[in-house]
Order: structure tokens, then sequence, then C-alpha cells
């Protein structure tokens, strides 16, 4: 047999719109030399250059700034005669069903194809062609394949196409490679002057607890319509069933145990220490380059009126029965003061405003959820800024922390926040996980002929 060995080259990878950095992170990990990173939210720029950069010694920041206005000739000329990898995720926020709603609430003229954040991808595209990338990675939600009829990863993927690159896309689910988080999204890998095969996607790590089917798995078929789709790996029956909520998070410290325990804020960088050793091979994982006693990071949310409804609702549950036990919490106060159940009377209406929940059981439906233990985290999103109801605790009576969101997103305990709580609450609901995005990076420099160069070495 004749085997090749190749010197191995380190790929420069530019990250846009780069968030707090765990899509480059991933990259990082794979061997790439990370060279910078641009994004409009400073606090996120912080939160990158700390984390990829100076806490490894390295003079170099991700940079605040708007890709469409960015200088990317001089940026090219710093890299001259290096092989570039371009990698991003246009803000998502016009194609997601809940930026969409938020646009329509805010009158006509907001609309979803009004926003001007649609079509940043033309931007990522811009920039990636200026700077002759030889591989391009773009991340972005399911519902970018039908942003008002326009299927976005199928037409940079054309655009991609006619400019000397092989581009597809495809659907992959973060917990298929070992999140503990079903979080689907669609990636567009392009090669100049290569194929882009099924090779190139990621092998999973992974497969579904129960069988269960996601909606990215569902679309597929329908997505095979399209000529530079290629479907994802299916996982093997032989791999480890999903990683779950407990899995990630059950050696992190006790915070609040139950309703009656006395609030207490968390500096974002205190250290607390760990409630065990690592129970499982995931965190393992997140530990294994973290060699201190305590985690930092573990910081929630005051939300003193709920605290009481959460610590009733069962694992799995949403607002409607969280607004039932409110309700129930309700009566029982009525009756233990003598208070008339009267609309009109005002010590009802006060007592009302204190306990109950004043959201629409239709609209907030879903908007309150309390993790199950054993299952995969449903889907992080950037509405952690605002609140943790989306992904109230377990088992213990209140919304995840900060570093809980970071391990449900497969960020590892060295990777730290210097930020405000909602700040990195916001970060980690935007970012690509990086275990994933490791997954990915790694299949792309195993196959790519971009991973070496120099003589090769023949052996026999």
């Amino acid at each position: 047999m004749i085997i090749l060995t190749m010197q191995k080259k380190q790929l420069k990878v530019i990250d846009l719109f780069s968030g707090c950095g765990g899509f480059s992170y991933g990259f990082k990990k794979a061997g790439y030399d990370i060279y910078t990173g641009i994004d409009i939210e400073e606090s996120a720029v912080h939160t990158a250059s700390h984390n990829l950069h100076w806490k490894h010694g390295i003079n170099r920041d991700h940079v605040c700034g708007d890709v469409k206005t960015f200088d990317v000739k001089s940026l090219k000329e710093s890299l001259r005669g290096e092989d570039i990898v371009v990698i991003g995720g246009p803000p998502c926020q016009a194609y997601s069903q809940i930026g969409r709603a938020k646009l329509r609430s805010l009158g006509e003229d907001r609309i979803h194809t009004n926003d001007a954040r649609g079509y940043l991808f033309q931007d990522f595209l811009k920039a990636s062609l200026d700077l002759e990338a030889k591989v391009i990675v773009m991340e972005n939600v399911l519902e970018s394949v039908n942003y008002d009829g326009m299927n976005v990863p199928q037409l940079v993927s054309e655009i991609l196409e006619e400019s000397g690159y092989n581009a597809k896309w495809t659907v992959l689910n973060a917990a298929n490679y070992g999140v503990p988080q079903l979080r689907e999204r669609v990636f567009m890998i392009a090669i100049k002057d290569g194929g882009v095969t099924e090779n190139f996607l990621p092998k999973p790590t992974h497969r579904p607890i129960d069988n269960k089917v996601t909606p990215g798995v569902k679309r597929a078929k329908k997505f095979s319509e399209f000529g530079n789709f290629i479907p994802a790996p299916i996982p093997d029956d032989t791999l480890p069933a999903w990683v779950t909520v407990e899995d990630s998070i059950s050696d992190l410290p006790s915070l609040f145990p139950n309703a009656k325990t006395k609030y207490k804020q968390n500096p974002i960088n205190l250290e607390i220490p760990y409630n065990s050793r690592p129970l499982n091979n995931y965190q393992e994982k997140m530990r294994s380059a973290f060699n201190k006693a305590g985690v930092s990071g573990h910081a929630f949310r005051r939300t003193a009126r709920d605290f009481q409804i959460f610590e009733r609702m069962a694992e799995g549950d949403n607002y409607f029965n969280a607004s039932m036990i409110a309700e129930d919490i309700l009566e029982s106060q009525c009756r233990l003061y003598n208070i008339p159940v009267d609309a009109g009377n005002a010590e009802y209406i006060k007592l009302k405003k204190r306990i109950v929940p004043p959201y629409s059981r239709e609209k907030f439906l879903n908007k309150w959820q309390r993790l199950k233990r054993d299952q995969p985290s449903h889907t992080l999103v950037a509405h952690l800024s605002t609140d943790t109801y989306s992904h109230i605790h377990p088992w213990e009576p209140r919304g995840i922390s900060v570093r809980e969101a970071a391990r449900i997103q497969s960020f590892p305990d060295d990777f730290v926040f210097p930020v405000k709580m909602g700040d990195a609450f916001k970060q980690i609901g935007n970012a690509v996980p990086p275990l994933l995005s490791y997954a990915i990076a790694n299949q792309i420099k195993e196959l790519s002929s971009l991973n070496s160069h120099g003589k090769a070495e023949v052996k026999v």
C-alpha cells in the first residue's frame, strides 16, 4: 500500500459576524490559526479576543466593526500568500420565526423582507470573494431556506459556483455531534478548485434518543430538490445516545435548591467549587483543559415572582402549565388571607399582580419551558439576554445560569465570559456550538488538499 504524508500547513481563519467566537473556537481546536474576526457588538468582540487570543499570550484581536465597511483590502495584504478560510454566520433575525414576529409587531415598514439583516449574506459573500478565500463556511438558521421565497444557502452556493468554487449546503443537528442541544442549522461549504461531496460533512458521533426525527430530517427530501443540497450523514445505531441536560450540567455547583432559598447573584467571574468530579465523558471534555477546582460564569437571574411557580412545574412543562400553577397559588393565598376572588377588589388585584404572570397563554405557550434532564435541551436563542424562562432548570426552581447555558452550547469551562450577564446569555445563544464547529473544521482539514504543502513523502 502506498501512503502519502504531507507536511501540514496551518490555515488562516477569518471569522465574519463572529459573535463571541464559538465558530472560531472549534476551528482553533482543530488546528487552524484564528487570524481575526469581525463583529459589530463590542462585548462579543471582547469575549472572542480574550478566549481566542489574549489568554494564550497572542497579540491579536477580533475587531469591532461593520463587515459592510471593513477594510478587506488591507486584511488581504497582511495575509498575502496564505491559504484563507472564511467562516461566519450572517445575523439570522430576519429569517427566524421569532425575528419575523417581532418585526411585524413594529409595523408594516418593519416586515422581515424589509429588514436589511436579511441581506447581510451578500456582505459575507463579497468579503469572502475579495479575500480570495480557499474555503468558505457559512452558517444560518433553518428558516433561511425560505426568505420570502428565496433559498439563501442555495443562492449563495450558486453565486460561489459562478466564481469558481464547488459549493454545497446541508442541515446539521448539533446533538448528533455531542452537543446536549437539539439545534439544527444550515451550513454551506465551498472549496476553491475542489469538490465538496458527502465526505466533507462530519460523521455523527451520537444517535437520536428513542429514534426521534427532527424537522431538518423531515424536510431533507424536499431540500433534495435543490441542486446544491446534500443530506447530512445518518447516525449509526451503534453510536452512543445524544448527550442529555443532566449529562451536561450535573457536576456544576447547586445554586438554588428550593424556592425559599435566599437569592444571591454571583459575580460573573466568581469561581465556585464543582459539585463533584466529572461524572461522564461530556463533563470530562468540558473540564479537560481546565485544571481549577471551581467554575466561573455560574450566575442566574432573580425572578422572585416565579420561583414558586418553577418549583411546582414538571420537567417539560410550558407556560400553560405555569399559568395554571400560578392561578392555583393565587386561589390558595386568597383563602389564606380571606381575600374575595373579585376582579374589582383592590387587594385581589394587588395579590394577583404579585403572583400571576400577565401573559397570554396562547402567545406565550412555549416561551416558558422546563428542561427535561433525560433529553437534550431545545435550542438556545439570543433572547436569553432578556430572560431565561425558555430554559428553566430541570431540578432547581430557577432559570439556567450562564455557565449552564455555555455547557449546553458546548463551550468548555475554560471559555470565560468577561461581560455582563445579559451580554453573556446573548453571546451564547447566538453562537455556533464549538463541538459542532470542531467536527466541521476537522473534517474539512482531513479531506481538503489545502491542509498540506511541500513535497509528499511516499511510504510503501
